[in-house]
């Protein structure tokens, strides 16, 4: 069953985005979040919802858009690893670029940013511009966020090399957070000002979603998925005391609300936006069409997370503050790791057979179940019967 309608929100989304366009004069800065490719988060705590509407979203709005990819420095010089795919985030340029021309979307360039004399990041610009891509170099700032003087200066965003653009839409994406997408925004609406363009910053999002209630089960489903991260749905203070109105928010974007406005406000000379909200564009809370849908599957997404949390605790490569969290997560939508559905009969298999068992619920609503034997683990049986 189905409780998203993801016709109606690639409709409203493109909508949304061509208005803010409109508001700044044709040119646009429209920093993604979450992930661009696989948003497979999504897709299951919101069914209905398509792994991939992202790019077809991209694919309507092609002759009027183009991609800038970010990565920092850091991740070049520490080979950081993508978790969902296994590969460094230096790879996951060259897949995504891959993948963009594959999909015939307009590639830009690469941004490196925080750079700062590294060899390696040299090594990795040399390896994009072999492969046909332009590639550009943004420096480290000392004090980022903490001197607006400096930022908006040429000892600043003014240092930074000046992506040049011809599309109204350009849409920034990254491997993974941290990657300097903002920054890169906030640059080249610096350029643009100096230049007698006018353009403007908005960042695409998914989760949370500002107008669902704060604890609704889809947001809580997002806190879940970045527990590790520390991260934590709050009320927009800024929107509340704009409009009088609830909306959600998180609390990086709340804390980093105040730098961006004063840069915006510096750069621009005026007040673009007056809350995070006011930033996003996002359209999810209005495709909703079965709320009770769409809370289950949210309710059973916090669950996975908390499963897997333990099996990476486990393993030692995930903290016991993590699993408390996801605990108190679970409390807040008073559900139990029994309400895993598959869960109840791996318990009952194992121990009727007195062994490891596991448990799978297939899309009909079967559950099958396995246990260990001398030749196989639980998870490696093949049958759809019990044994």
């Amino acid at each position: 069953m189905e409780g998203f309608n993801t016709a109606k929100y690639l409709e409203l989304q493109s909508e949304k985005i061509l208005e803010r366009i409109d508001k700044f004069g044709n040119k646009l800065y429209l920093e993604f979040g979450g992930k661009l490719f696989d948003d497979y988060h999504a897709e299951r705590v919101l069914p209905g919802f398509r792994y991939d509407s992202k790019i077809q979203l991209l694919q309507t709005l092609k002759d009027q858009s183009e991609i800038i990819i970010c990565i920092s420095t850091n991740d070049i010089e520490k080979n950081k690893i993508r978790a969902d795919h296994g590969i460094t985030y230096s790879k996951d340029i060259l897949r995504l670029i891959d993948e963009f021309r594959g999909l015939e979307l307009n590639i830009n360039s690469v941004v490196i940013t925080k750079y700062n004399k590294e060899p390696e990041a040299i090594i990795f610009k040399k390896v994009l511009e072999n492969a046909g891509i332009k590639v550009y170099m943004h420096s480290y700032i000392k004090d980022y966020g903490t001197d607006i003087d400096l930022l908006i200066s040429d000892l600043g965003y003014g240092a930074n090399e000046y992506v040049e653009t011809t599309k109204p839409l350009v849409v920034l994406t990254a491997p993974g957070a941290g990657s300097g997408k903002l920054a890169t925004c906030m640059s080249q609406v610096y350029h643009d000002y100096k230049r007698g363009i006018i353009s403007g910053y908005a960042k695409f999002e998914t989760f949370p979603v500002w107008n669902l209630p704060l604890k609704h089960p889809v947001n809580v489903a997002y806190e879940a998925a970045t527990a590790d991260l520390a991260d934590v749905n709050m009320i927009d203070p800024y929107h509340m005391e704009a409009y009088n109105v609830s909306s959600v928010s998180y609390n990086r974007d709340i804390e980093s609300f105040p730098i961006l406005r004063d840069i915006l406000r510096k750069i621009t000379g005026n007040d673009i936006y007056k809350s995070p909200t006011d930033m996003g564009v996002n359209m999810v809370g209005f495709c909703i069409e079965d709320d009770s849908i769409v809370s289950e599957a949210a309710k059973q997404e916090v669950l996975r997370r908390y499963y897997k949390a333990l099996s990476d605790n486990k393993k030692g490569i995930m903290s016991e503050e993590v699993v408390k969290i996801l605990q108190m997560l679970m409390n807040d939508l008073a559900i139990t790791p029994l309400d895993r559905i598959p869960v109840e009969a791996a318990l009952t298999k194992s121990k009727t057979n007195s062994c490891p068992a596991a448990s799978i619920r297939l899309h009909t609503g079967e559950i099958i179940t396995g246990r260990n034997t001398d030749i196989m683990t639980a998870r490696s049986k093949r049958s759809v019967k019990c044994y």
